[in-house]
């Protein structure tokens, strides 16, 4: 009866007339925040990876080409729902400092390391091909974890002062290619080492899906060990990326001038839960 009711409404001329239907989401609208974030960071994640896998074919200059337009990709397929992390060192990073719910930390995770695994198994069945990172050979673990660490630290860095709205902020709808340029740029400059990983989730999930596609245990016992570098080493670099640009840039903003309502003119950074979790 109550429905009956709210579907009719009186015109000007007195006389009763459907009620206009507001505009609605799609009825098969998730409305979950948990899993409409798990599904869109899966598949960006997946787009990333399953376009960059065939760099194994190309030269050094069109893998890290291909990364980077990768990257612009999954940003572009993700972004406004999950902010398109791609990279458990980001969503680390993040929640740290304060820009993302801990509680969102294991969506990202297990999204980002599920997107990498079928991202691994289609590379391999159309092209029997398979990715993960090992170091160069006078490459030692010490030093590559160094490595690593720096390479994750820049990433972070810049992908932070590109979102700080009080500095010279990536033009909206651009975020994507400026972060596919900057992964091109720490590839071009850093990846011939052990293939800059700088992405715990990119590296550890192919390197699963090799270990039962039939190389086994060597995956791991590679490279002296090598497999925990790139899982731990960008997880730090992450964290300390973001903490120097805030330390040595973002702490040290002028005031900003509020309204007369009291409310700041602009915020420094778009908070992650408004700007990209929408």
């Amino acid at each position: 009866m109550k429905d009956s009711v709210e579907s009719i409404e009186l015109g000007e001329d007195g006389k009763k007339r459907p009620r206009t239907p507001s505009p609605s989401r799609p009825m098969a609208c998730l409305r979950n925040k948990f899993i409409r974030v798990g599904l869109a960071e899966t598949l960006c994640t997946y787009v990333m990876m399953v376009v960059t896998g065939h760099g194994a074919f190309g030269q050094y200059f069109s893998i890290n080409l291909g990364f980077g337009l990768g990257v612009t990709m999954g940003v572009h397929v993700g972004g406004t729902v999950s902010g398109a992390h791609m990279n458990a060192a980001v969503s680390l990073a993040l929640c740290v400092f304060g820009r993302l719910d801990w509680k969102m930390l294991p969506v990202y995770v297990v999204a980002q390391l599920l997107g990498s695994f079928l991202a691994a198994a289609t590379i391999f069945t159309a092209t029997a091909g398979i990715f993960a990172t090992y170091p160069a050979p006078y490459l030692s673990l010490h030093s590559g974890f160094i490595d690593q660490v720096f390479g994750t630290a820049m990433l972070l860095l810049c992908l932070t002062a590109l979102s700080d709205q009080r500095n010279k902020a990536a033009p909206r709808g651009c975020e994507g290619v400026m972060a596919g340029l900057l992964v091109l740029l720490i590839g071009v400059s850093l990846g011939s080492n052990s293939g800059y990983a700088i992405n715990p989730t990119r590296d550890l999930a192919p390197r699963f899906f090799t270990a039962i596609a039939g190389w086994g245990s060597e995956v791991f016992r590679a490279g002296n060990g090598w497999w925990w570098v790139p899982l731990v080493a960008p997880l730090v670099g992450g964290v300390l990326g973001v903490g120097l640009y805030k330390a040595l840039v973002e702490l040290h903003h002028p005031a900003l001038a509020c309204d007369q309502n009291g409310h700041r003119e602009q915020e420094e950074m778009v908070p992650l839960e408004k700007h990209q979790l929408q």
